[in-house]
């Protein structure tokens, strides 16, 4: 992991088109130099690299779903005809992030 400077937080922030003060960074940047002295905790654990891991705490069984029956469908055409940008047959959308 590189390593992480007030001026990564800039530039991470920027991109993100995040307005963020320097006592926010210096706040951010002790934060998060905290919780990566946290972290080397997981690296005393025997074992941790051969555990499986866990996608869900619970067993999950979807018996209360409805199984999805189409009842009728409009055409691409209909559902595009209200769109202001359509390129290729998608509806076109400005860029967020980079």
């Amino acid at each position: 992991m590189k390593p992480v400077s007030k001026e990564v937080l800039k530039t991470t922030a920027n991109s993100l088109m995040f307005d963020m003060t320097d006592a926010e960074y210096d706040d951010l940047l002790s934060d998060f130099a905290l919780l990566c002295e946290q972290m080397k905790i997981f690296d005393e654990i025997e074992g941790l690299d051969d555990a499986e891991m866990m996608v869900f705490p619970f067993e999950v069984t979807n018996s209360f779903l409805r199984e999805d029956d189409v009842t009728s469908m409009i055409s691409k055409t209909d559902a595009l005809k209200n769109c202001e940008d359509v390129e290729d047959g998608q509806v076109r959308l400005p860029r967020v992030v980079k």
